[in-house]
This record gives C-alpha cells, sequence and structure tokens, in this order.
C-alpha cells in the first residue's frame, strides 16, 4: 500500500521572513525594484531639476565673471595736475555695478584732463577724479595756504570748491588795523588786507605725519593775491566752504 506524505503545513508571511533559506525577501526586494522602475517620471524630474541648477549656477558665475577693460593709475598724480599717457595704464576686471570706471577705450577722453582728487598707483580711474576745469583763469593768481587741521572742515576738499579764507589776527590786531592801516614803504597809506577772500580750490595736499597741516592752493582775484599771501604766511588763516561750494 502507497503511502501519501503529509503536506506541508502552510507558512504564513511572517513565518516565511523568520524561515532561513527562503527565497521570500529576494522576491520583496524585486518587486520593490520592479515598483520603482515603474515611476520614469519622476527620474527625468530630477534630472531636468538638477540641470536647471547647474545652468542657472554657471550663468551666475559667468556673470559674475566677466571681466572688462578699464583704466588704471600707475604714477601718482596729485589732485589738480594734469594727467599723462604715462600716467594710465589698461587694467582687465569684472564688472561691479558699485564702480563706475572709466572704460580703456575712453583714454583719450582723460589725457590732458586734471585730476579732482589726488589718484594712487593701482587704484582704477572713476568718473569723479577726472575733471576738465582750468587750475588759474585770466586774472587770478594761485596762493598756497598752510592750514592746521583745526581750521579745516571735516569735509574732504576737492579741486573746483567754492571757499572763503578767512584772517584771524591775534588779539587786539584786527582793532588796530582796522583803526589805522598805517604808512607804506613810500610814506602812503598801505591798503589794509581784506579779512575775508573769496577763492576756489586748486589743489589740496597731504596732511603732514609730523603735525597733521595741510596746504591749500587757491586762485582768488589777482588784487587779493598778494594780501592773501602775506596773511597765511603768519598762520592766522582759516578756511570756510561757501554754501553751494562743494563740487
Amino acid at each position: 500500500m502507497s503511502k501519501t506524505a503529509p503536506a506541508s503545513p502552510a507558512l504564513s508571511p511572517a513565518q516565511q521572513q523568520r524561515e532561513p533559506g527562503t527565497s521570500a525577501p529576494h522576491t520583496a526586494a524585486a518587486v520593490s525594484f520592479r515598483a520603482r522602475r515603474r515611476r520614469p517620471g519622476m527620474a527625468v524630474l530630477a534630472a531636468a531639476l538638477i540641470a536647471a541648477g547647474g545652468a542657472g549656477g554657471f550663468l551666475a558665475w559667468q556673470k559674475t565673471g566677466e571681466r572688462m577693460p578699464v583704466l588704471a593709475v600707475t604714477q601718482s598724480v596729485a589732485a589738480g595736475d594734469v594727467i599723462d599717457e604715462s600716467d594710465l595704464t589698461d587694467a582687465s576686471v569684472s564688472l561691479d555695478p558699485a564702480l563706475k570706471p572709466f572704460p580703456a577705450g575712453e583714454r583719450d577722453k582723460v589725457v590732458g584732463k586734471r585730476a579732482a582728487v589726488a589718484l594712487v598707483p593701482g587704484a582704477l580711474l572713476s568718473r569723479g577724479q577726472v575733471t576738465d576745469r582750468s587750475l588759474v583763469q585770466d586774472g587770478e593768481q594761485l596762493v598756497g595756504i598752510g592750514l592746521k587741521p583745526d581750521r579745516l572742515p571735516a569735509t574732504r576738499l576737492s579741486a573746483g570748491d567754492r571757499v572763503l579764507v578767512v584772517y584771524t589776527p591775534a588779539d587786539g590786531a584786527a582793532d588796530r588795523s582796522s583803526a589805522d592801516p598805517g604808512p607804506d614803504a613810500d610814506g602812503g597809506t598801505a591798503p589794509q588786507a581784506p579779512t575775508a577772500v573769496s577763492a576756489r580750490v586748486v589743489r589740496v595736499g597731504e596732511p603732514q605725519q609730523a603735525t597733521g597741516d595741510v596746504v591749500v592752493d587757491v586762485a582768488v582775484p589777482q588784487a587779493q593775491g598778494p594780501g592773501l599771501a602775506a596773511q597765511a604766511a603768519t598762520g592766522r588763516i582759516a578756511l570756510v566752504v561757501e554754501p553751494g561750494g562743494k563740487s
């Protein structure tokens, strides 16, 4: 008589996962892999987002890294001095909206003009640093005035500023000079020097390291030049910026 082998008891899914040697984990992995492969649209979307991000980053780098030839200073140029060809060179820099340098192609528009401020080697030449104003006009004289720091405005002066040069005599000197001008060398009456002279700034020197004194060249009417020079020699001079005098 043949005997039929007893049927194996059915295993639950949990038992199949715990049973060593069974293929249930492989089957689950295969199902999961197939499930992921059934979503090609997600992969395409991810690839598109990555490509868009990379393209945007490249465009941003290209824009910020774009360079242009501009003019730079090679030699020190004092404020008011004429800018020569040898004072300039071409430089390639990245574009910056905050900077307004002269393009290298506008060299001819710069050479022959004057520096509105002191130019230092290695700096880019911007439009506010150049002026076409003449130094001394007909009927004017150039007078250099040495000023102490406390007799200058805190605002930096530049070429073209309109100022008032004020004479500050010693105590009692103003009363004596206004009462009696005194005789001159020829026996006549010497003209009284003005107590204030309207002038135009031509050049501002660098402060002295030891004292901080600054020499300012000003253009004044020819008739007032000698008197102002005599007043400046006493050291009792102060400078006042006239209303609307800043260039």
